[in-house]
């Protein structure tokens, strides 16, 4: 069982690492795409990556040790097997196995030709279910056929070259029983999907709740927060760059990063309808409601909301430097700054990280702090 659970412990490493990079694009396709976070699609397109990793890893793992399989191989090699159903005469060789006696058809299970036919079936059994879920229509069995036999192609051309020419020779055969049993388990999976789709809810429904949402003009918590992280991404990229041409010291940096922030949090959004970068991208912009000169007022008192966040962590950082002799008799002074600093650092991270959870899973109960203090209103019209 080592050959199937160390492929798949190999992917679920794999996946973690990849859906940490792909989460926050996920996230901003998705709140772009309805306008809140539907589980179900999410939870279905996270699986699907795990399992085709999963299921590449099954059919190149293990790997051999040198790229030189062919000393490895007896001369003559057959690298590839052309006869249909050989999985069958394999199941009842040696295996005891009398026709006339049912009681001995239990002892084909017990065969290692059984298990590797079984789970070739089952390889491409939830590729199926994945297809019926993102062409719905049962009318397509056709492509999901189609599909289905040119990605078990795919895996069996892939070991036969080994691995398109990485290995000098196959370490694993063109076995034309996979094709049909990789092709069979994946059309079954496309034909019993609505019993396992059942459970989430359609795709119909979520593109209906996105149209109440834009009906409503309702922006979700989720998006604001992903359109200030973006925004605060792009302060900090241009911010790095821009100080990479100058001398780098504490009062330049806070000058030129002070600049940016009141430029994307101001600036922008005058000229820009109300939108920010980060709104733009989740499409979204900021209203008073009232006029464009009220709003202007109020895109002022969000910035300054903001900025005084960032100032904040500017003086403490500044008081955290501090930098004195031993032997000076403010030194004792600066031992219990620099910790006082630390911990009012530390205790404004935290207010602002439960602040983001409350507002961003408080089903619009509360607003974020700068959207609060400035009095403004988030629309997609």
């Amino acid at each position: 069982m080592s050959a199937y659970t160390q492929p798949i412990y190999v992917a679920m490493i794999v996946f973690l690492l990849l859906a940490v990079i792909v989460f926050i694009p996920w996230l901003i396709y998705t709140y772009r795409k309805y306008g809140y976070l539907p589980l179900s699609t999410t939870l279905i397109a996270f699986s699907f990556i795990f399992y085709f990793i999963s299921a590449l890893f099954l059919v190149l793992l293990p790997l051999p040790e040198s790229r030189n399989t062919c000393i490895t191989q007896q001369p003559g090699t057959q690298h590839y097997s052309l006869m249909p159903f050989t999985f069958i005469s394999d199941m009842f060789k040696n295996s005891g196995v009398v026709l006339s006696q049912p009681s001995t058809y239990a002892l084909l299970v017990k065969q290692s030709a059984f298990y590797q036919a079984f789970f070739n079936f089952l390889l491409l059994l939830p590729f199926g279910v994945y297809l019926r879920y993102f062409f719905q229509q049962r009318k397509y069995w056709k492509r999901a056929l189609g599909l289905t036999f040119a990605l078990t192609l795919f895996y069996e051309i892939t070991q036969v070259t080994g691995i398109y020419g990485i290995y000098n020779c196959a370490y694993r055969i063109f076995d034309v029983d996979d094709l049909m049993l990789n092709t069979l388990g994946g059309i079954l999976g496309f034909f019993i999907a609505p019993a396992i789709l059942a459970m989430f809810p359609s795709k119909e429904s979520i593109n209906a709740k996105a149209e109440r949402l834009i009906a409503l003009d309702d922006v979700r918590a989720m998006s604001v927060l992903i359109a200030l992280l973006i925004d605060i991404f792009i302060i900090n990229l241009v911010g790095q760059f821009s100080t990479a041409f100058t001398e780098s010291n504490l009062i330049v940096n806070f000058l030129i990063n002070s600049i940016i922030i009141f430029i994307a949090f101001f600036a922008i959004p005058i000229v820009w309808n109300g939108h920010t970068i980060g709104s733009k991208i989740m499409r979204f912009r900021y209203d008073s409601k009232i006029s464009t000169i009220d709003t202007n007022k109020r895109l002022f008192k969000r910035f300054g909301a903001i900025y005084l966040t960032y100032f904040s962590f500017f003086v403490l950082s500044i008081f955290a430097q501090m930098n004195l002799q031993i032997g000076s008799p403010y030194y004792k002074l600066k031992v219990f700054l620099a910790l006082g600093t630390n911990l009012l650092e530390i205790v404004l991270i935290v207010a602002l990280f439960f602040h983001a959870l409350l507002v961003a899973f408080g089903k619009g109960k509360r607003r974020f702090y700068f959207d609060e203090a400035s009095d403004l209103y988030t629309t997609r019209k």
